[in-house]
């Protein structure tokens, strides 16, 4: 899906501004025995397309808007999915394409959390907050939509690098998928705790995906399963 598509939907009746926020979390290292071992992350002589270069520049901002909307919202509606999904696996998934294009040589630029280079990623940053911040509801679903934001760009981004032999990135997009696939799941599960008994569907059926795999291996267990682990009402 386009995300400037995506965040011209979203912006209908919501303010725009610029948010930051959601810095400085440690990385609890949970996902570290998961990482795919066999992809090869040292300097390399080989070239790989530019479209393939653009989408390592493209996955580590939107892997960082996951983590940094995610936290930011956390701030304000103390939603629990959203704390340990940023915490124990997007930093993970920005570590991960972060090394491949130090591999490759493609230059990724540090920013302020909260503020991306590429602007179709900063204008969903501010109109994911600003919904975000309204309501535990609103909070979930935020998460439900990032993530079939970032599946829908990972499935193709795994199809063009196919196309050109670059299967280390194929091997880490497909890690990132996984775990967007659990997190969406968790995202479900908590608006269908709350009564919301279409989970993330309640939000259209450009979010409403149960074709999705569930519990998918190498993801790690805690994010919001079973009873109880969908909100934390007060801080």
């Amino acid at each position: 899906m386009n995300l400037k598509i995506l965040s011209s939907i979203v912006l209908a009746g919501l303010m725009a501004g610029c948010f930051g926020g959601g810095g400085g979390y440690a990385d609890r290292g949970i996902y570290k025995r998961n990482y795919p071992q066999t992809v090869n992350t040292t300097a390399s002589s080989v070239n790989i397309s530019n479209s393939v270069k653009d989408s390592l520049k493209y996955m580590y901002e939107e892997e960082r808007l996951a983590k940094e909307v995610y936290l930011a919202i956390y701030q304000r509606q103390p939603v629990m999915q959203l704390e340990r999904i940023a915490t124990r696996s997007e930093t993970r998934h920005i570590e991960a394409v972060n090394s491949l294009a130090s591999k490759y040589g493609v230059r990724l630029y540090a920013q302020t959390p909260g503020r991306y280079s590429i602007p179709a990623i900063q204008s969903l940053y501010n109109t994911l907050y600003n919904k975000g911040i309204r309501s535990q509801k609103d909070a979930l679903e935020v998460g439900c939509m990032v993530e079939v934001t970032d599946i829908d760009d990972l499935d193709r981004y795994i199809y063009d690098a196919q196309r050109v032999g670059a299967n280390d990135v194929v091997q880490t997009y497909e890690f990132l998928r996984k775990g967007s696939y659990n997190h969406y799941w968790a995202f479900d599960r908590g608006l269908k705790q709350m009564g919301i008994s279409s989970g993330c569907c309640s939000l259209g059926q450009k979010y409403c995906h149960p074709e999705y795999p569930q519990n998918q291996r190498g993801m790690g267990r805690g994010q919001g399963r079973g009873r109880g682990l969908g909100m934390r009402i007060g801080r």
